[in-house]
């Protein structure tokens, strides 16, 4: 065999050393941490999930938002995650009782309910007594979704307030038309002119929706906090990941992040 020509060798040990270098190089896989959280985390977990990410190289945070009890159903169905974070405790405690939950859950947050007018308020809707009078289309969550059994928790409080009347939660629940799945779509029907009251959490109440709705608020005497558990799933294909991100959420930077979009602390 003809020896290689000396320019033909050099360029093959140079070759040589180049290969195993561009292999070393090579992005490593991204793991793909998923979060099923209630509706009315999603712009505030955005954000959290994008400083998450940022201090994880390698990890992509996936979410899932749905209104508490829909995501509670799809994990007792076997749907796979790594943290379930949910707008009420009773909906914790039934993953918790399926043993769905691993270790304790941890409330990271805190809310508030509002109701919310149309800003051309067709209803002409100027406090809370006037949810009561009939002919209104309100919209509600369904009893079984947290914003809903919150909402029925302040009607019940206000017919025990002065200026209302002991029948006040009965009258209001006989004008409404509709009861919605999760809060983002009682607040899409308010902001679509389709009700003409909207019973919503205060944090959903943002800047930017000001110029199509406004708020009736509802004193913190009669009103309820809307308490926001989190815990680890039972077999997340990402434990570790999953409690980094548990406690992710009770650092300053995330706690800051939740009260900019309107959230209580914990």
């Amino acid at each position: 065999m003809r020896p290689l020509a000396p320019r033909l060798s050099a360029w093959l040990a140079a070759l040589a050393l180049i290969v195993p270098t561009a292999v070393a190089a090579k992005p490593k896989p991204r793991e793909t941490l998923t979060v099923f959280a209630a509706a009315s985390l999603a712009e505030a977990f955005e954000e959290i999930g994008d400083a998450f990410e940022a201090a994880h190289p390698g990890v992509a945070v996936r979410f899932n938002f749905a209104g508490s009890q829909q995501l509670a159903s799809q994990l007792e169905q076997g749907a796979a995650a790594d943290v379930f974070a949910s707008a009420d405790q009773r909906w914790m405690d039934y993953a918790a009782a399926r043993g769905l939950i691993d270790g304790e859950p941890v409330v990271f947050a805190r809310n508030r309910i509002v109701a919310i007018v149309p800003r051309n308020n067709p209803g002409r809707v100027g406090r809370l007594q006037d949810l009561s009078r009939p002919g209104l289309k309100i919209v509600i969550g369904a009893e079984a979704v947290p914003v809903g059994a919150y909402t029925r928790q302040v009607l019940s409080n206000l017919a025990r307030a002065p200026g209302f009347e002991a029948d006040f939660g009965r009258r209001v629940l006989a004008n409404v038309v509709s009861h919605e799945e999760n809060v983002r779509a009682v607040l899409a029907k308010v902001q679509l002119g389709e009700a003409d009251v909207g019973v919503v959490y205060r944090s959903d109440v943002t800047p930017a929706l000001s110029r199509l709705i406004r708020s009736l608020p509802i004193a913190d005497d009669f009103n309820v906090l809307a308490t926001y558990p989190v815990a680890v799933l039972r077999g997340a294909p990402r434990g570790e990941l999953a409690r980094d991100f548990v406690a992710h959420l009770g650092s300053p930077e995330s706690r800051a992040a939740l009260e900019r979009h309107g959230l209580l602390p914990p």
